[in-house]
């Protein structure tokens, strides 16, 4: 019985092992369009999970923050505004900080450097999105590319081929039009819904400075009116 099992055992082993060396194989005969779909993969793969990590950091955000930015400024305890800012490494903390600055300019001043702010900490964030929405796009045509390629290869061998056609002259092309086109959509998907989340993402964040810019303003103004 254990006999049984052990047997049992090795040959799933032995299957598995199979499928593995034959999905390397049938990567390597996709030609050298595999290439560059593999560093594309890696690409993409490395401006998700670095966007991802520094939008996180950039959402996270005291829920108090600007309740004691309002009680501050209105103790006339800007110094202890501006340290409360430093100590938070958020967009939003970053352009208060900013009006903090230039508290004592006018207020239409002050707004225009809250949007410079708000729109560089925004373009911070986007950076490498470009790039991930061009491999959204790229990455099939190359695929395609490879289709085209190992059709144009099979077609060449027939046509060498004579009246001696064999399947094993196709499978070389068919290996490179299937296999190609695969792994283009698959980084291609990789990378659109990766943009579309990441993107999603700082549309929150976006709408978030926004509402708190307009808090800020509202707490200047009301500064302004009660002095």
């Amino acid at each position: 019985m254990i006999l049984t099992l052990l047997q049992v055992d090795v040959e799933a082993v032995t299957m598995q092992s199979s499928r593995s060396i034959s999905m390397i194989d049938m990567a390597f005969k996709g030609g050298w369009i595999m290439i560059p779909l593999l560093l594309l993969s890696i690409i993409a793969l490395y401006i998700i999970g670095e966007r991802w990590w520094t939008i996180r950091l950039a959402s996270k955000q005291d829920q108090n923050f600007m309740n004691n930015i309002r009680d501050f400024i209105l103790d006339g305890k800007f110094s202890s505004a501006q340290y409360l800012c430093q100590t938070q490494a958020t967009p939003t903390a970053r352009f208060v900080e900013k009006g903090l600055e230039r508290i004592d300019r006018p207020l239409n001043d002050i707004q225009t450097a809250l949007e410079n702010v708000g729109n560089l900490e925004i373009a911070q964030l986007e950076k490498g999105l470009p790039m991930l929405a061009t491999i959204s796009g790229g990455a099939p045509m190359l695929g395609f590319l490879g289709t085209v390629i190992g059709m144009v290869q099979a077609f060449y061998n027939m046509s060498q081929a004579g009246n001696n056609i064999d399947i094993t002259l196709l499978s070389g092309g068919i290996y490179t039009a299937m296999i190609t086109t695969v792994a283009g959509l698959i980084v291609g998907i990789i990378a659109y819904f990766g943009y579309n989340y990441l993107t999603a993402r700082i549309g929150h964040i976006m709408h978030a400075i926004e509402r708190n810019m307009i808090d800020f303003m509202e707490l200047l103004q009301e500064k302004s009116t009660k002095e």
